[in-house]
């Protein structure tokens, strides 16, 4: 059996030794992408992407598949037209990162970057496209080391998570939550000196290469666990009870720190009473609160939400072991891990029963369906998920589901579905009385009308929008507003307004560790296209491979194409075609127009 590794310099191996690698300089890039492909790609693509400029695209691709076969010694593969991309019997390293495999240690032996040596220079859509896979393929790695360390550590085995943990981090220094997972797993190890070093020199890379203070969450790691009561315990199952009962009471009323600490105290007093079913829910309910309801807490959250779903399991809860994986699929949601994402909410679906639970699952589907431009199956899971939200009389699932799919609508420039989306999400809203909901659904609408042309009444809604979400304190809400402002003031004329609204915007959505990724990655296209617009190119220069790493990363495909079509308006010769490349499975009118008349700004208002 051989081992394809494409994991740093690229080898063959067969019977434990490298063996003669591919000849022709495109034969490695063109192996990984018949490996990385999501379905088989056809010969016509292959040729036009590959050997464009051969005198005969399809006979250079033609000789290069059969030299791939030569190598491999399996004539049986890269035939067909789509070519057939299995290669049965091979180890391939970077099936690895997708595969669920029992025993994650060999994760830890990954090195290096796809293709790390290859370049070719002369054929630029290639280049590009493998400047994407590059940064994609990290953060799969980066996930399922994540997934691995966060599992150990939920099993009480903190010092086998430490070595995951700590891979994450040099693959992703910049990420705090990645500092604060290997804090936690330090200190839950115990060795909390070593936790305090990490504390420090995370604290130190984020000033040094972004400038940026870290949150108390990276520290608290060093100490807190997930079931540390703050305050003195009190005894017995039915004091559980009533303190979870009074976290939850408090959490929907506001009150989100004493919220919080009845129901650590829950979990305490639970775990004191050796009751599985009563940690599950107790660890569920702290779990959904750090994750909704405290701004930079998704890591702990996650975290205390794993050792419920073993409760859960252990005890034989359905009901909450759905709700935990629908939960740790939100938080990958949020994050830009799409597989990892995918796999907790199928699991989900999988479990669930009744209507109010599928109508959550599937509306959290939507919203990562819609994030990485899988258009067609947002809309189908966001529809069901309304219909079933109606179904169970769940008001807020139905607000929430519709506002998403408003989302989806207004990205494809559908106006009057998103204006009726949001509109129906508007009045649910008011009638719930969701104040920290409704600056979302309130800036939807007024986006649609900023694209109608209807300045004033977009100016009055996205200002309600803005104040009613700094007074929530959501991120999301002030990013999506402010940048919202400054499409206004842009519309208006008023550039000067609109680049500092645009700047707002930026920080807002940044400013918690446990962003939302698609909203970063929104505002920054919008904050890129009005600099370009302006002329302003070495402003949109830096901003756009920001996007670029970040889109790729977070596999959010359209906001990959619009990166490469803003290289393509700043001289970027190959951009353009591997836009086209990268687009050609997104189903959205308003990126195909795009995509035809690619110097024009996008369609924002």
């Amino acid at each position: 059996m051989g081992t394809i590794r494409l994991l740093g310099p690229p080898v063959i191996e067969h019977d434990g030794g490298p063996i003669r690698p591919p000849r022709g300089r495109k034969a490695w890039a063109l192996l990984a992408y018949l490996l990385l492909a999501d379905r088989p790609p056809s010969r016509q693509r292959l040729a036009e992407l590959f050997f464009g400029d051969a005198e005969d695209p399809l006979g250079a691709l033609r000789w290069t598949l059969a030299e791939l076969r030569r190598t491999l010694g399996r004539p049986d593969v890269f035939t067909g037209d789509p070519v057939a991309v299995g290669v049965p019997g091979e180890a391939v390293d970077v099936r690895a990162l997708t595969d669920e495999l029992a025993d994650p240690a060999p994760l830890l032996e990954a090195r290096g970057e796809l293709l790390e040596g290859v370049y070719i220079a002369a054929c630029p859509e290639v280049e590009s496209w493998l400047a994407v896979e590059r940064h994609r393929v990290s953060a799969r790695l980066e996930t399922r080391l994540r997934q691995a360390a966060v599992t150990l550590l939920a099993a009480g085995r903190a010092a086998d998570a430490v070595p995951y943990a700590a891979r994450v981090v040099a693959l992703n220094p910049l990420e705090e939550g990645n500092h604060e997972l290997l804090v936690r797993s330090l200190a839950m190890a115990g060795d909390r000196t070593a936790a305090m070093r990490q504390v420090a020199a995370g604290k130190d890379v984020l000033m040094r290469e972004l400038g940026l203070e870290a949150s108390a969450a990276l520290t608290e790691a060093a100490s807190a666990a997930s079931d540390s009561p703050r305050t003195p315990p009190l005894s017995g199952r039915a004091a559980a009870l009533s303190q979870l009962d009074a976290g939850r009471a408090a959490i929907v009323a506001g009150a989100v720190d004493p919220g919080i600490q009845c129901l650590r105290r829950a979990v305490a007093e639970a775990a004191r009473c050796r009751d599985q079913q009563l940690q599950a829910r107790t660890l569920t309910a702290l779990g959904a609160a750090l994750v909704h309801a405290v701004r930079g807490r998704d890591e702990e959250g996650a975290l205390v939400l794993h050792e419920a779903l073993r409760f859960a399991t252990a005890a034989g809860d359905r009901a909450t072991a759905v709700s935990c994986n629908r939960e740790m699929g939100y938080v990958e949601v949020q994050a830009g891990r799409r597989a990892a994402a995918r796999t907790w909410l199928s699991k989900a679906q999988e479990l669930a029963e009744t209507d109010a639970e599928l109508a959550g699952i599937l509306g959290v589907r939507g919203q990562n369906a819609s994030d990485e431009a899988d258009y067609v199956a947002a809309i189908r899971f966001l529809g069901e998920s309304i219909d079933r939200a109606r179904t169970a009389g769940d008001d807020r699932q139905e607000a929430w589901s519709q506002s998403i799919l408003a989302r989806a609508h207004l990205l494809r420039d559908e106006r009057h579905q998103a204006a009726a989306a949001a509109d129906r999400s508007l009045r649910l809203a008011h009638q719930q009385r969701w104040m920290a909901f409704l600056p979302w659904p309130q800036a939807l609408r007024a986006e649609v009308d900023l694209r109608n042309g209807d300045l004033e009444t977009a100016a009055d809604a996205f200002e309600q929008s803005w104040v009613l979400g700094c007074q929530v304190g959501d991120p999301c809400w002030e990013g999506f507003a402010a940048r919202g402002l400054g499409l206004l003031n842009a519309g208006r004329g008023d550039h000067r307004a609109a680049t500092e609204w645009l700047a707002e915007a930026t920080v807002r959505c940044n400013r918690v560790t446990d962003r939302y990724h698609w909203m970063q990655g929104h505002v920054l296209d919008t904050a890129i296209d009005t600099a370009l617009s302006r002329g302003e190119e070495e402003h949109a220069r830096p901003l756009v491979a920001t996007l670029g790493a970040l889109a790729a990363r977070g596999e959010m495909r359209e906001l990959v194409v619009r990166s490469q079509l803003h290289r393509h308006r700043l001289g970027d010769d190959g951009a353009l075609g591997t836009a086209r490349v990268l687009a050609a499975d997104i189903d959205n009118p308003a990126l195909t127009a795009l995509l035809d008349e690619p110097d024009r700004p996008k369609v924002t208002g």
